[in-house]
């Protein structure tokens, strides 16, 4: 009886190593599955288009994946910010736009020869017209708000914001409109990553 009994603890061992590394591979999975959660539910966000503005870069309807993981945001991205206004609803939706121009950079718009100039000093050449054949679209010319004159507008942005512009110039709602105006970074839920719908379109935007 005695042999049998020593003859038994190895294999007694042998389960509780087994168990012991399975119990550590469940942890890992548990772990790793609370980060990912984690990360998608504090670094990650589902935003859906709302609107023509952003054609025809975005379309009505698109799901986009957007990220504020270690994002600053700079001219050229395509980012989703949340504003309030008191005279119209829908602009408390989440809102997606193009940053043309940063803090303390200035902004020329010519609205007759659809040029957009971004410059850092307040003098505007040739140079510093923002090339934007890739996206920009206009269907009827360059929507201006009330009171920013027939051919041309210019303003600075104030530190900490962002003057932004849906592709769409012509039916946008953006830092031209004083719904919208200039955006506060703190504002900005984060850069949009990739459209995930629809599925023939899966990929990044920019």
């Amino acid at each position: 009886m005695t042999d049998n009994k020593e003859h038994n603890k190895p294999a007694t061992q042998g389960e509780n190593s087994v168990a012991a590394a399975l119990l550590k591979y469940v942890e890992m999975f548990v772990f790793a599955a609370v980060a990912v959660i984690l990360l998608m539910t504090f670094a990650f966000r589902l935003c859906v288009v709302s609107g023509p503005s952003m054609q025809n870069t975005l379309q009505n309807g698109e799901r986009l994946i957007v990220s504020d993981l270690f994002y600053t945001p700079k001219q050229g991205d395509i980012i989703v910010f949340h504003q309030t206004s008191e005279t119209n609803d829908r602009f408390n939706e989440p809102i997606v736009k193009r940053v043309i121009a940063t803090g303390g950079q200035h902004v020329r718009i010519d609205f007759i020869n659809e040029k957009l100039y971004v410059s850092d000093d307040n003098v505007f050449s040739a140079d510093e017209v923002i090339d934007e054949s890739h996206y920009a679209y206009f269907s009827n010319g360059i929507w201006k708000e009330k009171g920013m004159g027939q051919t041309s507008y210019q303003v600075q942005v104030p530190e900490g914001h962002l003057f932004v512009l849906g592709d769409n110039r012509n039916v946008s709602a953006d830092s031209r409109s004083a719904d919208v105006g200039m955006v506060d970074e703190r504002r900005v839920l984060g850069k949009v990553l990739l459209r995930v719908t629809p599925f023939s379109k899966f990929g990044k935007v920019e």
